[in-house]
């Protein structure tokens, strides 16, 4: 809940009230807990708050209950009880909606949402075909050889014709480029046909998504909550984590450096974390905690929502200041484990255990520590997180359709475009190599034809003159024997220059 008078964002309230910092919410946030504690709600009080003070945000809606904020909430027995608790009538709280636009890779629940091939670029494409580090590397030669050329990778089969274009010419290119081994050609081909049996021809292509369109505000001055439908998309893990690697990406570079900001430009919430770092190697992690800790400086606010802290690489939640707790459970000795590194993350409260509160907690209660006015984490409080404003059931199907219809966005990316690319120069190429050679073999064709009708005419004149004289026979001898070098010498010239051509 955003408190205009103080420019504060109400989180929570325990023993005392739990605030968080706008201008330390660029330090990004985690919010952590076992399935069901209550991590959505907290999600969703943070994002109106960001919304209610003019942030635009991003949220990733893996469940599909987030499209309930373009509705007010409806009060029922437990949230009227949070409302008395912390007195929250008093200080403004009430029902409402929110300005919201939908997006959807697949396009069927909200604006389709596309990048080019060349965009992705190739480290995550690389990440998302899952190649070896040596099929990564000719993946790369085969971007720097399309971007040398002015080739644009808009859609797979750009990227698949431009894959083949590379392995055909190989000889040509390994002087300049490096080895490119037919074995790696045919791996990167088989992984784009798993790509595209997996959604990647939806995904990529044109037009293709401007980031720019989420910094925008209702007509009161809210920041419009941009939500990507991921229940299909999430069906794909390693294109849905990529994806959003992708996005942050882009955002980073879309954004000039602004230092020190009293409220972020943009709040970025990563649901279901850890596929952002399954199985990724090294350098991709190191790139990505690279970019959390520069992208502060921009003014854009990044939330991990994760089961559990552990699931983020530990150099990345160094990156964190703002941290929202729900239970967890230990079951298992991995899962104590995780459970002490989760409590010891915390400045303990001297009034309580942390690692015994953190399974005790029940659903709505989490422990909280905030960056405060200085940047110093706080101590750890037991709290309530407050209710949303927003419905927490999730909108009809009609309400989702009749809010992208409304949105100023409708119609911009619905139409997929098909422009000239890699693909298109390629094949005309092709078409054009093989128009040249099949004129070059009917003429070749046609040189040898009257070659051979000028051999068998002079054989022809040979058999008739058997009555001439021994002079008239030296004379012919000899210009039959000129005729036919100079026939050579205009048979080879002709065929040098179309080889030269």
């Amino acid at each position: 809940m955003y408190l205009k008078d103080t420019h504060k964002i109400w989180l929570a309230t325990g023993e005392k009230a739990v605030f968080l910092e706008p201008g330390m919410a660029n330090r990004h946030g985690l919010i952590a807990g076992a399935t069901g504690t209550g991590k959505t709600v907290t999600l969703k009080v943070i994002a109106e708050s960001f919304s209610d003070m003019g942030v635009p945000v991003f949220l990733g809606d893996i469940k599909g209950d987030l499209t309930g904020m373009i509705n007010p909430g409806k009060e029922n027995k437990h949230i009227r009880r949070s409302i008395d608790n912390m007195g929250l009538d008093s200080f403004g709280y009430g029902y409402g909606s929110y300005p919201v636009r939908f997006f959807d890779v697949y396009g069927k629940k909200g604006h389709p949402v596309r990048t080019t091939v060349t965009s992705m670029g190739p480290e995550l494409l690389s990440r998302l075909l899952e190649l070896t580090p040596v099929q990564d590397g000719v993946l790369r030669i085969i971007f720097r050889i399309a971007d040398d050329e002015e080739l644009l990778l808009s859609d797979l089969k750009d990227l698949r014709a431009m894959v083949q274009y590379v392995g055909d010419n190989a000889k040509e290119y390994k002087l300049t480029y490096g080895n490119i081994s037919p074995q790696s050609i045919g791996a990167i081909q088989r992984a784009l046909l798993k790509l595209e049996d997996e959604g990647g021809n939806i995904f990529f292509g044109e037009p293709e998504l401007d980031l720019s369109d989420w910094i925008d505000w209702d007509e009161n001055g809210r920041g419009v909550m941009n939500i990507l439908e991921c229940q299909e998309l999430f069906q794909h893990p390693l294109l849905y984590g990529t994806f959003l690697l992708w996005m942050l990406s882009e955002i980073y570079e879309m954004f000039p450096e602004a230092g020190d900001l009293e409220k972020p430009k943009l709040a970025f919430f990563f649901d279901e974390a850890h596929l952002l770092f399954d199985d990724a190697p090294k350098a991709l992690i190191e790139t990505i905690e690279r970019m959390v800790r520069l992208i502060r400086s921009k003014g854009v606010s990044v939330w991990f929502i994760t089961q559990n802290p552990s699931d983020v690489p530990d150099s990345v939640l160094g990156q964190i200041g703002n941290r929202v707790q729900h239970g967890l459970r230990a079951y298992t000795p991995a899962d104590q484990k995780a459970l002490r590194a989760a409590a010891n993350s915390f400045r303990a409260n001297p009034n309580f255990d942390t690692e015994e509160a953190l399974v005790a907690l029940g659903t709505g209660e989490a422990l909280v520590s905030v960056l405060d006015e200085k940047g110093v984490p706080t101590i750890v409080e037991k709290a309530n997180i407050l209710p949303p404003s927003s419905s927490m059931d999730a909108a009809s199907d009609a309400d989702v359709e009749a809010a992208i219809k409304q949105s100023p966005l409708f119609g911009k990316y619905e139409e997929t475009k098909d422009e000239k690319s890699a693909y298109e120069i390629i094949t005309e190429q092709q078409e054009k190599e093989a128009e040249e050679e099949k004129k070059a073999a009917e003429k070749e064709a046609k040189e040898k034809e009257k070659k051979e009708k000028e051999k068998s005419k002079k054989k022809t004149s040979k058999a008739t003159k058997k009555a001439t004289s021994a002079f008239n026979k030296t004379v012919n001898s000899a210009a039959n024997t000129i005729g036919r070098e100079v026939g050579k010498k205009i048979v080879r010239g002709i065929f040098d220059t179309f080889f030269k051509g």
